[in-house]
């Protein structure tokens, strides 16, 4: 007997309804009718399911609090961070702990079950941030899986101590390497932070994640030394470079060249299209630049791209986000103008397989022999998930049903 089965499941990119069978947490069978029965069954009653969400970049530790520090009054990134300063000198493991639940609740209800966070590791907080998510990741492991990045936001070399901080936070449990290297005095400082960062990789085994150019100015070139060391390093697969906002302002034969040494690296890259839509190009006076990275160029040269949500309600992006990969999706496709069916197709991939790629998730997708964890969604195809962001019927975990949404509105006229 299974432990689970999911009965007429419509499944992207196969016809017809399909029956999905579940035993100690995998995936054993799927087909167009199983004949066993299990201890519970679910009809989706021709409904899209899909394999669970995933976050690839998020800040947890800095969620939501917007609703306790002063407004960001230039609206702009350098502000924001100043902000996050006054914040940060006052953290508590249970203040973070109390924040981040509300989203990773909020991620659950919207088909998310595996998050990247980003946490900071500086002079000012010290280890508070991590210390926070390290305790955030324990209390939920029964329902979701979370990486944690150590994440250097105040620069490494211009932040003496933080060298030995960012050590520390990956013997604390740390997943990841994180980097910010635009945030340097000079760029041989910008250098030397991501040379830093591989070494701290590779001395712990660890990937990297790095928030890269995440500025208009095409003068913000460390994406040019990311994937150059990448290269030399043979650290292929393991590297992932996020937001790339300078990216966009670069002459088209200089972005063809960066475009060729990301593909070449095999890195992985990573826009947020709400926080950068709504941070970058301030000073620009029409027209103003979208902000985001040169989505279109990356995946037409094959490489694996994603999207983030990124912030919720901090000072970066104070007023909005709710956790839901179908809205930021709809967001990017309307920024990056996806019409074709090859970006359309893309899109589909990148809150689900694209993004398990660059977290380098194993035993993931709606496969058999994969994790059972799948998301139920109330609608019958990807697109339209995407349109009209509906309700994630049911959200499965290993086997386990994390959320479920019934949901009726009568139209009376």
């Amino acid at each position: 007997m299974y432990d689970l089965i999911v009965r007429r499941a419509k499944i992207e990119g196969k016809t017809g309804l399909w029956d999905v069978g579940c035993r100690k947490e995998k995936i054993e069978k799927i087909s167009r009718k199983i004949k066993e029965k299990a201890k519970l069954e679910i009809d989706a009653k021709g409904k899209l399911t899909t394999p669970t969400f995933v976050e690839p970049h998020i800040h947890l530790d800095k969620i939501l609090i917007s609703e306790v520090v002063r407004e960001n009054k230039s609206g702009t990134l350098t502000e924001a961070i100043e902000i996050i300063w006054e914040k940060k000198k006052k953290y508590t493991t249970d203040d973070i702990v109390k924040r981040a639940e509300k989203v990773i609740k909020m991620g659950i209800k919207n088909g998310v079950t595996v998050f990247r966070t980003h946490a900071d590791v500086d002079t000012i907080c010290g280890l508070k941030a991590i210390e926070g998510l390290i305790a955030l990741k324990e209390k939920y492991k029964k329902y979701v899986d979370i990486q944690i990045v150590a994440f250097p936001q105040e620069g490494i070399i211009k932040d003496p101590g933080t060298d030995k901080l960012m050590e520390d936070a990956l013997r604390l449990g740390c997943d990841v390497v994180g980097g910010m290297p635009w945030n340097e005095y000079t760029l041989d400082d910008s250098k030397a932070h991501i040379d830093f960062c591989f070494s701290l990789a590779k001395k712990f085994d660890a990937d990297i994640d790095m928030h890269t150019d995440e500025t208009d100015t095409p003068k913000a070139v460390t994406l040019e030394y990311l994937a150059a060391k990448t290269i030399k390093e043979k650290y292929f697969g393991r590297v992932t470079a996020d937001h790339t906002c300078a990216f966009s302002s670069y002459d088209p034969y200089y972005a063809a060249k960066i475009v060729d040494m990301v593909k070449r690296a095999r890195m992985n890259m990573i826009t947020n299209p709400a926080t950068n839509l709504m941070l970058e190009g301030r000073l620009d006076l029409e027209p103003i630049r979208r902000g985001i990275t040169r989505v279109k160029e990356l995946l037409k040269a094959g490489v694996n791209v994603c999207y983030g949500q990124d912030c919720i309600k901090d000072t970066f992006y104070p007023h909005f986000g709710q956790e839901d990969p179908l809205e930021i999706g709809w967001l990017l496709a309307h920024v990056a103008q996806f019409t074709l069916k090859e970006e359309l197709e893309e899109l589909k991939r990148m809150p689900t397989y694209n993004a398990a790629k660059t977290l380098r998730l194993k035993e993931y997708g709606l496969k058999e022999g994969c994790e059972a964890s799948f998301n139920i969604i109330d609608t019958d195809n990807m697109i339209n998930a995407f349109r009209f962001r509906p309700p994630r019927l049911y959200v499965i975990k290993r086997g386990k049903i994390l959320a479920k949404t019934e949901e009726k509105t009568h139209l009376l006229i």
